[in-house]
Order: structure tokens, then sequence, then C-alpha cells
């Protein structure tokens, strides 16, 4: 488990190294992420090597939401100062994506030809 771990850091430093060596306007881990995906796609015995660690890590996700949940409740006076503003632009860029996504299917299905029920 320790050899995969480090193996998915050492991406995340790889990715790092070149967004900030090519001055890239992508993170470093997620230049890693897609580095480790290419290599995952070129080597079916990777994605078994890594499988363990990354199902681990993705059990204990809300570990990770816990920084956001710093960051809100440090911005507070900020949310309470534009909280209207804020609802109101969730909510109308959730119904537009989900709009967006009924018509993109609505499209997709005319293109293949699935019958309308």
């Amino acid at each position: 488990m320790i050899p995969a771990l480090t193996l998915i850091l050492c991406f995340q430093l790889v990715g790092e190294v070149a967004s900030r060596g090519l001055n890239l306007p992508l993170p470093g881990p997620v230049v890693g992420l897609v580095l480790l995906v290419f290599a995952c796609s070129a080597s079916p015995a990777l994605v078994q090597r890594l499988r363990p660690v990354a199902q681990s890590l993705l059990s204990h996700l809300s570990l990770f939401f816990v920084p956001a949940g710093v960051g809100v409740v440090t911005h507070m006076p900020t949310i309470a100062q534009h909280g209207i503003g804020i609802g109101i632009a969730l909510a109308v860029s959730t119904v537009l994506a989900i709009a967006a996504g009924a018509l993109t299917f609505a499209a997709v299905a005319r293109l293949i030809g699935t019958p309308d029920d």
C-alpha cells in the first residue's frame, strides 16, 4: 500500500513541477492526475497496483471536504453579506446545467435514432 501511495504522490509531484516549470494554467495535481491516467492507460498492471489505495482513498473521501468546510467558515462574513446573491447564482446555474444536460441528451437521442416513448 505504501509503494502505491508513493507512486500516486510522485505523479502529483511531477505534475506540480511541470505546472510551475512550464507556467501552465492548470494546478499541479490536475496535471499529475492527467499523467497518471495516461500511465494507467498504457499499463493495466499499474491499475491493479493502484486499485486498493484508490478504493481506500475514495472510501474516506469525506475527509477531503474538511478544508472546503474550513474555507466556508473562514469566509462566513462574506457569505453572510452576499448570501442571497450566492444562493440565486447557485440555483440558476443548477437549473441551467440540468436544462443543458437534458437538451444535450435529447439531441443525442435524436441523432442516434432512439425512438421516443
